[in-house]
């Protein structure tokens, strides 16, 4: 009995460790190839499959999902004999589970070699500058090498992109001061076209200035202009509507002549030889009585007309002894003013010439 049961628990055992080594089941996005007797049989897919034990062997499951594989930076010479260090970043996808086990033992491996070598092709025909401002250029041509080559492993390279570019330090220091110095230069630019803007602001701004008080002179001007051609012409109007006699115009010539003498530095002054007719005819208006005027006659009133004659004569008597009162005070005297008037010399006798004028020195 105890021999059967140990029989028993035997057959039990390699008949259940045979039920599991023959049900597999592979996981979605999975595939496994079996492996009859040491040679390929067949992929299983997802799901519950059978195999048969001890005889088939399933090797390890792929993963078919796209993958990410991120390399070490890998240093690369550009054409301008400068070493940088590339990093880059490889998206692909297994599409074929036989030809990834079989036709490559590492197709990671393969991968990152290949793209090493594809990567200092393409950057070595490129300068540094090139290189750093072409990446989408580079990832386009290693992504078509990577795929062309990688088709046959049953692999399938969706797209490739550079990570970082790192350039030596002392690159980095003069790209630095480059960069510094462009920096500069535009804002150098920029603060002399905002200097420029500012000027041509102001230079039209102080024209406009200019234009406008020029035109408010001018404007200012004729109308001063015409105020004296207007003021002139109503004095001329009122003149010649009150219609003045000479006696009123001889009155008006002596009250200009104390200003002849009003002078600090006046040693001399000639009288002129009009002054004589102002005298004659105030003369006669010491004995005429003045003839009346348009202005002067309303409605026949002769008196005050004789009236206003008397104080004219007042008045020029007045305006004669002032006269000869500032050719005393600008020590020339009476004798001059005497010698000025026509007909007289200096002692009282009769000049032939009307403007002659006795200087000091001269007298006897």
């Amino acid at each position: 009995m105890d021999a059967a049961v140990i029989a028993g628990i035997v057959i039990a055992f390699v008949a259940i460790l045979t039920v599991l080594r023959a049900v597999r089941i592979v996981p979605q996005a999975r595939a496994g190839n079996v492996e009859r007797l040491g040679r390929y049989y067949r992929t299983l897919g997802p799901g519950l499959n059978f195999v048969i034990p001890f005889i088939d062997r399933v090797r390890p499951l792929l993963d078919l999902r796209e993958q990410v594989v991120s390399f070490k930076p890998q240093p690369v010479i550009t054409e301008d004999n400068l070493v940088v260090d590339i990093d880059t970043v490889l998206y692909f996808q297994v599409t074929d589970p036989r030809a990834a086990e079989y036709e490559i033992a590492n197709f990671i491996q393969g991968v990152e070699q290949l793209t090493v070598t594809t990567l200092r092709n393409v950057v070595g025909g490129m300068d540094l500058e090139k290189t750093l401002t072409s990446r989408d250029m580079i990832n386009s041509q290693l992504r078509g090498v990577l795929d062309e080559a990688t088709g046959k492993w049953g692999i399938r390279v969706n797209r490739v992109e550079i990570k970082a570019i790192d350039p030596p330090k002392t690159i980095k220091d003069a790209m630095e001061k480059q960069m510094r110095a462009e920096r500069d230069k535009r804002a150098a630019i920029l603060t002399a076209e905002g200097q420029r803007q500012s000027q041509i602001l102001t230079a039209e701004g102080e024209k406009q200035s200019a234009i406008l008080r020029a035109e408010g002179e001018r404007t200012s001007q004729i109308l001063k202009a015409q105020g004296q051609s207007q003021a002139i012409d109503e004095v001329f109007q009122a003149v010649h509507r009150n219609d003045p006699d000479p006696k009123l115009l001889a009155y008006q010539y002596l009250q200009v002549l104390p200003q002849l003498a009003q002078g600090q530095g006046n040693t001399m002054w000639v009288i002129p030889s009009e002054v004589t007719s102002a005298l004659n005819t105030l003369s006669k208006a010491f004995t005429e009585s003045l003839p009346a005027s348009r202005a002067t006659v309303t409605d026949g009133r002769e008196h005050e007309r004789r009236t206003a004659g008397s104080e004219a004569v007042a008045e020029a008597e007045r305006a004669a002894a002032e006269a000869r009162a500032a050719a005393e005070d600008s020590e020339l005297g009476p004798r001059q003013i005497e010698a000025g008037r026509p007909g007289l010399g200096a002692d009282g006798v009769p000049n032939p010439d009307p403007a002659h004028a006795v200087r000091p020195d001269e007298r006897p």
